[in-house]
């Protein structure tokens, strides 16, 4: 049996019309299922009760199971789910004032080895299948409206992984968060993070989600100390990728910089951000490092963090500090999968 969250709509079609059935009624279950929340074929009743019955044979709408829920002094919510395997997929719900923000995993560890990341210290055990990477927020989905009756309102995949890494069952769980008949998420308002695999991040659909890239250094010499992807992929490949990639009206671009005391905090490093990233459309995220005992980095003073985003500010640069959210849980920003270590 397989899992109904692994199948795209027109994957779903073609499944059911290989049985001889009318094509049709895949659109049916997308709306009993993500549009109503009735995952029991039974109570589909515009399907005839014998389809009704192959279709509990065929598909399973199992949902992720829950094995631990955290929450944060902040509101975070971290889910830690059973795959069947016995892995741990890891998630994050993050709200604030007009959002509730999912931060969804795409592998169980990684193979990056970001020196600064939680994630990454834990090796790569396997890829996420469609089925689980949708499953997280069907799950999360179900959890909140059965706690408070609210709902998600943006998902990035931030979590554990690097998503361009499994492109190919990340942009099938694109299609089915995207498909207004499935979860019905509007592109701006998903995220794909990525430590920037340019051959992947060319395949994305410029409508297919927000492209975030992990950059962390203006130099190839201090990105490589920190990030190893970047003797594949230099400073001067990611920014010709992004001048040549063809965004929206009104989209830009996002770098993230995790700010690492000593190492790319200063105020030449800002100056030579701001000079790489001159005429380019984006904005940047500085992300405080979340300080790890597995980890030697350390989180910079906070003058520090605010020179550099006045630096940038200065010279017009859209630059926000995010806020670090579920650190007491081990859920911020590069520590999920810390339960592996």
């Amino acid at each position: 049996m397989e899992s109904f969250f692994g199948f795209t709509l027109p994957g779903l079609e073609k499944a059911i019309g290989a049985t001889g059935k009318e094509k049709y009624r895949a659109r049916q279950l997308y709306k009993w299922i993500y549009n109503q929340g009735v995952f029991d074929f039974d109570g589909m009743t515009n399907i005839p009760r014998g389809l009704r019955k192959i279709f509990k044979d065929t598909f399973s709408t199992d949902l992720l199971p829950i094995k631990e829920a955290l929450t944060s002094k902040d509101g975070s919510k971290k889910f830690a789910f059973s795959a069947e395997d016995g892995h741990i997929i890891e998630s994050i719900l993050m709200p604030e004032k007009d959002r509730n923000t999912l931060c969804i995993s795409t592998q169980i560890g990684c193979r990056m080895g970001c020196r600064f990341c939680v994630t990454g210290r834990m090796g790569f055990k396997r890829n996420l299948a469609v089925h689980e990477i949708v499953g997280q927020v069907m799950a999360v989905k179900e959890d909140i409206k059965r706690s408070s009756g609210e709902r998600i309102t943006n998902i990035v995949l931030m979590g554990m992984g690097e998503p361009m890494d499994n492109f190919d069952n990340v942009a099938p769980a694109l299609d089915i968060i995207r498909d207004p008949l499935g979860l019905d998420f509007s592109y701006r308002r998903i995220t794909v993070s990525s430590v920037g695999l340019v051959e992947g991040l060319k395949m994305l659909e410029p409508r297919s989600a927000v492209i975030a890239i992990s950059l962390n250094a203006a130099d190839d010499g201090t990105r490589t100390s920190i990030m190893p992807i970047n003797r594949l992929y230099s400073i001067g490949k990611i920014i010709q990728f992004v001048r040549a990639f063809k965004l929206p009206n009104r989209a830009r671009i996002t770098f993230e910089y995790v700010l690492l005391r000593g190492v790319n905090d200063s105020l030449d490093d800002a100056k030579r951000l701001a000079e790489l990233l001159k005429g380019v459309k984006c904005k940047i995220n500085l992300i405080p490092y979340n300080e790890s005992p597995y980890i030697e980095f350390k989180t910079p003073e906070p003058a520090s963090i605010q020179r550099f985003q006045s630096y940038l500010l200065d010279r017009h640069f859209t630059t926000i500090i995010r806020d670090s959210r579920g650190r007491d849980i081990c859920g911020g920003c590069g520590q999920l999968g810390a339960r592996y270590l």
